[in-house]
């Protein structure tokens, strides 16, 4: 394992490690974006074309 190689290492752990928290914080948010979108669509009601709701 040369020097650059540890050196790579390290900056990567230390950017998980700052970074982490705020990427799952953010995957948590679209995930429930997802889940909004998804019960909107089952809750919506199907257009006749009659103009009546």
């Amino acid at each position: 394992m040369t020097i650059h190689l540890v050196g790579d290492l390290l900056v990567l752990a230390v950017t998980l490690r700052v970074f982490g928290q705020d990427v799952l914080m953010m995957l948590r948010r679209l995930a429930a974006a997802g889940v909004r979108t998804g019960i909107s669509e089952i809750h919506r009601r199907p257009r006749t074309g009659k103009g009546d709701r």
